[in-house]
């Protein structure tokens, strides 16, 4: 029996395939049924070619399971091989070396066998021997049966086969026992193998009879030897797309739309990309797209290939320009991949614009399931961003939807500021903003509904996209201010007035967790509410941002700062205010008195610093003396005015009122409020 040693540079070839390619080690099953379907295609090129003269006719591909033998076995009737060709393809394995071996590939599995070509050698991660038995298609060849028990020493010789084609009997390890059980064989078929051209045989199909499963004649094919995205569009149905879609990805609601991806220029890529409907989070997981080559799976770990923000879709790809053994660094760095990611990019906007245009109502009935996928896709994607605009809508408070240019001109006349900026007014919650959304559409502007996980972003973006918007929340200021249309209205009231009720109202705020109000004044209609609580949209937005974007956390630990804003033109604040005042006056008059006389003398020393080098030394204690009794004269003044305010039931009242609206009364403050709202009832 001639014997010989396998053509490699180091003796340590196959403990190396054992340890480094032991993580990944069940992708031995794919390399040699991959193998075996190649083996089979190129007997159908040899046909076709008229050198093989011969039946294609039925031809599969057999794995079979012997538990007792310890055996598994993949066989088929395709080329075959004469004993040159194991001698070349085979026995030869070239090696640089063991040491830039293990260095260069020891953290990645497929890179070894790819590179290497070493998908037959994977079989040594399971087995402890393995066969080959195998009669080439060429006439007059004899059979050849080779085996090796993982050391460098092989044996070859004639056999007794009779049909055409290759087996590859893998005796397994007594640690790989696994691999003689038919569920976990099956299921890696299913994964690895479910779309190959050829038909893969494991067993038989079952039937229930006499109260347990059993084997019919039928043999049981694995696979969808014509898997859907390797058909023509046209010769499909959407009921096609929708059940390979359940196929793919059971217990699923149906998709919202599909693209089917079929390009052979300048790189060859097929495939369909499904849009779920996605929850209202974001919910991106990495294994929704699985990726092909030449029907055989190569991965669900698409990144490079697709998108970072395409991974919330779902489907297949499928490229023979993709090496059927890929690593992450090869998909990040290769123009090819960088190029079918461009593709897939320009196909999705190309699809969305098209259902947008010619399914205007279909489009809209769908928004809101596919609102968060294009939001992210626009902030992720500057190329995606500009086709987005085409087609991205927004939604208002009646729940009508609209184009971006189709709304600016819908509010332009009526929400254009006095410098000629376009504001956009929003709201994120319809109930809790109900107040501000009414005041708002009462004087003829349009309010959107912004609710979505990227709308803080989004509109930000828009901001920036186009010019002169600006997207403000309907609750961050008073209307008037929001959309200035002319220079700014003063507020009725003397600084003196301001000063007290200042005082009046902010010492009188109950206690709001994380939250800080400052008081300010606004001449609005007399129509208008008493008391108003707005948040600046800057400082909300960069919270809203910090949840984002971990270098703005310090935003996000920030209290909440509101304006609760006094309506000078109302005349409830208005008789409030003058009340006190004339409550006040005979008390706080000469402290008035007293502080302007105070301030007086400081200001007379401070006047004596001419040349900034500071106040005479001999004057710098009378300085420091007054400036202390001014805040003590003031902290006078603000005193009296707390004292009185606390026995104004009125105040409470409409502080309360305002935090009631804006759903911040709560626990103690709350019931302090019922009970004197009871009492003003008697």
């Amino acid at each position: 029996m001639p014997k010989g040693t396998i053509g490699v540079t180091t003796n340590n070839i196959f403990p190396v395939i054992k340890k480094f390619l032991y993580s990944d080690h069940e992708i031995f099953l794919r390399e040699l049924v991959s193998n075996a379907v190649d083996a089979t295609q190129k007997l159908k090129t040899l046909s076709g070619a008229g050198e093989f003269k011969g039946s294609t006719e039925g031809l599969r591909v057999n794995i079979t399971v012997d538990k007792e033998a310890g055996t598994l076995t993949v066989s088929d009737s395709g080329i075959g091989m004469t004993a040159e060709e194991i001698e070349k393809y085979i026995n030869q394995i070239a090696f640089s070396g063991a040491e830039e071996f293990l260095e260069k590939y020891k953290d990645n599995a497929n890179a070894i066998i790819g590179h290497f070509g070493l998908g037959f050698y994977s079989a040594f991660m399971v087995a402890k021997k393995v066969e080959i038995r195998t009669l080439s298609w060429q006439e007059g060849a004899k059979a050849v049966h080779w085996s090796c028990d993982g050391s460098p020493e092989f044996e070859m010789d004639d056999c007794d086969k009779a049909e055409r084609g290759t087996d590859i009997i893998l005796t397994l390890d007594d640690d790989e026992k696994e691999f003689l059980e038919n569920a976990r064989i099956e299921g890696l078929l299913k994964k690895y193998c479910r779309f190959l051209p050829v038909p893969i045989i494991f067993g038989k199909e079952q039937e229930w009879k006499d109260g347990k499963y059993q084997d019919t004649d039928k043999d049981k094919v694995i696979n969808d030897v014509e898997p859907l995205w390797s058909r023509m569009p046209a010769d499909l149905k959407d009921e096609d797309y929708l059940k390979f879609y359940h196929a793919i990805e059971p217990m699923q609601d149906d998709p919202l739309f599909w693209i089917h991806l079929n390009v052979d220029y300048p790189f060859t890529l097929t495939g369909i990309l499904y849009f779920p409907k996605i929850k209202n989070n974001l919910d991106i997981r990495k294994d929704r797209i699985q990726l092909y080559c030449n029907q055989v799976y190569v991965t669900d770990s698409v990144e490079g290939v697709v998108p970072d923000w395409l991974m919330l879709l779902q489907g297949v790809i499928d490229s023979p320009d993709i090496p059927l053994n890929v690593s992450r660094s090869y998909l990040q760095s290769d123009r090819a991949v960088k190029k079918i990611s461009t593709y897939i990019t320009k196909k999705v906007a190309a699809r969305l614009e098209e259902i947008a245009k010619n399914q205007p109502d279909e489009f809209e009935k769908k928004w809101n399931d596919i609102k968060i996928f294009i939001e992210y896709g626009m902030l992720s994607d500057e190329k995606f961003c500009e086709s987005g605009l085409k087609f991205a809508l927004l939604e208002n408070t009646d729940g009508k939807y609209f184009k971006l240019d189709d709304y600016r001109k819908l509010i332009e006349a009526e929400q254009t500021d006095k410098d000629g900026n376009l504001i956009c007014l929003y709201a994120t919650d319809k109930e809790a903003q109900y107040a501000y959304i009414k005041a708002a559409t009462d004087k003829g502007y349009d309010v959107l509904m912004m609710n979505g996980e990227l709308d803080t972003p989004f509109v930000g973006m828009l901001e920036q996209k186009q010019e002169k918007i600006r997207f403000v929340r309907v609750d961050s200021d008073v209307l008037d201010n929001i959309i200035r249309k002319k220079d700014e209205n003063k507020p009725q009231f003397s600084l003196e007035q301001q000063e007290i009720a200042q005082t009046l109202f902010k010492s009188q705020i109950p206690p709001v967790e994380k939250a800080e109000f400052m008081i300010t004044f606004a001449a609005m209609s007399p129509d208008d509410k008493p008391v108003v609580i707005t948040q600046a949209e800057y400082m909300r937005r960069m919270k809203d941002m910090a949840r984002f974007q971990p270098g703005m956390s310090f935003y996000g630990e920030m209290p909440d700062m509101y304006s609760l804003v006094l309506n000078t033109k109302h005349p409830l604040i208005q008789k409030v205010v003058e009340e006190a005042e004339k409550a006040l006056d005979a008390e706080i008059k000469p402290v008035n008195e007293e502080i302007n006389a105070t301030q007086n003398v400081v200001n007379a020393i401070r006047d004596l610093d001419k040349d900034n080098k500071g106040v005479p030394e001999d004057k710098k204690k009378d300085l420091e003396d007054n400036e202390k009794h001014l805040d003590e004269l003031r902290k006078k003044k603000e005193n009296m005015v707390v004292a009185y305010a606390a026995g104004e039931s009125r105040v409470h009242q409409l502080i309360d009122i305002a935090l009631l609206s804006n759903g911040m009364l709560k626990g103690e403050g709350l019931d302090r409020f019922l009970k004197r709202s009871i009492g003003l009832l008697k």
